[in-house]
């Protein structure tokens, strides 16, 4: 498990790689004056990430310089690692053959990852660089749909029939080691963990991990020691659900059939971790109204990217301005009114924001199912009246001293209750409601909630004044 550990570790660090200023200036200096020589001395102990977070950091002319000097050396997994704005960069810079030489030496399913994003062009490029039977696994993983366990899954794995012996088994892993060191042919994994037993059309009936292989004497039969209870993944399954399937079930891989049931591929511990990464990114993102991370990409194209979640959020902020519009009279004659209203939203928004992070990341981990929904929103809505009360006690009385009128103090502990209650309320079944609907939570929980609590906040505290103090 330690390499399975030390890949996950990679994988949770990518984006955050410890590579030091000092190491990208000096790069920067070798790529400056082209002294292949350093060049050569300060890309050769990096680790594939921390040469994928070089490359993002360096200016765009020098990372030109840099591929250029790489060429057919560009570690696979480098490529793979580096942010799509950069990586469409750096596939421009690359000649067809290089490209071809460097994408050959990736894994089936980072293949897959690879070209999935690019355009048309260059990924008929990509393809037709790769060998016959490479191209027909890439293609027909491009045929299931997007972030489904058929784009993610790696074709490369061990399938053996349940009629063999544990010798003939590990015979066969021989043979095939031998063969790969003579011819340069792959006929293994790179790294695998389990053995597939299937039977003959090809039908997972069970599982062997390699330690119960090594374990048993070598006239066992392999159907006396696999596990025959293990769990299969259809290929068109979402990779959110095969991420927490592998949670649930403690997994470190496990097969991928396709429509008629066979063995399509194998799906490793070291792909989940990406998916969690990558949805739990996703999701924090999308609350923001961010639709992805754009910290490469260009001025125009982020400012494409945020302006409709932007314009969304006008929208509903004109919404908040008619209700406090429709309260101007009560405004002009009580001032004090003015410079208390963002109090009473600003508390509304920021405890409803709260039971929505909470509520958005229960559904994402099925913590939160329609059997407990009720239970969680009244919870919710209890946290946020009681809260309320004890901040409307605190407001109130600043209120009161600040202003030397009990009333206004009155007024706004009132609307604190209201809004922090509608808060709790709106930020547990906002979330819930829009998953009935099959919206995803995390893309447009955030402006509803916002709209809630703004609308209620302004209206029941400017309510309140005209009825109280009018």
């Amino acid at each position: 498990m330690d390499d399975i550990e030390q890949r996950a570790t990679v994988a949770i660090d990518v984006g955050h790689v410890d590579l030091s200023p000092d190491r990208v200036n000096d790069m920067a200096s070798a790529l400056e004056v082209w002294d292949e020589e350093r060049i050569s001395a300060l890309v050769h102990p990096l680790h594939y990430t921390e040469l994928a977070a070089l490359i993002e950091r360096l200016p765009q002319h020098l990372r030109r310089t840099l591929i250029t000097a790489l060429g057919e050396d560009l570690h696979p997994d480098a490529l793979s690692a580096i942010d799509y704005a950069v990586r469409e960069q750096v596939i421009d810079l690359l000649e067809p053959r290089e490209l071809a030489s460097v994408v050959q030496e990736m894994d089936s399913d980072d293949v897959v990852d690879f070209v999935e994003d690019l355009d048309e062009a260059d990924r008929r490029g990509v393809l037709e660089a790769l060998p016959e039977d490479d191209r027909a696994q890439v293609e027909e993983s491009l045929t299931y749909p997007g972030n489904s366990a058929g784009r993610m899954m790696q074709h490369e794995l061990v399938a053996v029939p349940e009629f063999w012996t544990v010798g003939e088994c590990i015979d066969y892993l021989r043979r095939a080691a031998d063969h790969e060191e003579l011819e340069g042919e792959d006929l293994l994994p790179e790294e695998f963990y389990d053995i597939y037993v299937v039977d003959p059309r090809r039908h997972p009936v069970g599982k062997l991990p390699l330690n119960r292989l090594l374990r048993t004497r070598r006239p066992v039969l392999l159907s006396e020691i696999m596990r025959r209870e293990i769990k299969v993944i259809p290929a068109t399954m979402d990779q959110e659900e095969v991420a927490f399937l592998f949670s649930q079930r403690d997994l470190v891989s496990a097969p991928v059939v396709d429509r008629d049931g066979r063995l399509a591929g194998v799906i490793t511990i070291d792909d989940i971790v990406d998916v969690i990464q990558e949805e739990q990114e996703e999701d924090v993102l999308r609350l923001h109204g961010v639709p992805e991370t754009d910290i490469f990409s260009g001025v125009v194209q982020t400012t494409r990217s945020r302006f409709a979640w932007l314009l969304v959020n006008l929208g509903t902020a004109v919404l908040a301005s008619l209700v406090i519009g429709l309260f101007d009279a009560t405004i002009e004659q009580v001032v004090a009114l003015a410079v208390l209203m963002p109090i009473v939203a600003s508390m509304g928004g920021n405890a409803g924001t709260q039971t929505l992070t909470v509520a958005v990341r229960a559904l994402a981990t099925r913590d939160l199912t329609p059997a407990n929904a009720l239970r969680v929103i009244g919870k919710e809505s209890l946290v946020g009246a009681v809260n309320g009360l004890l901040f409307a006690a605190l407001t109130g009385l600043v209120a009161w001293l600040w202003f030397d009128d009990p009333v206004i103090g009155v007024v706004i502990a009132m609307a604190m209750v209201s809004n922090l209650l509608i808060a709790g309320l709106a930020g547990a079944s906002i979330p819930i409601g829009l998953q009935r609907l099959g919206v995803d939570p995390a893309i447009a929980s955030t402006v509803f909630l916002t709209t809630v609590t703004d609308v209620v906040g302004f209206f029941s505290f400017l309510g309140l004044a005209a009825l109280i103090l009018i």
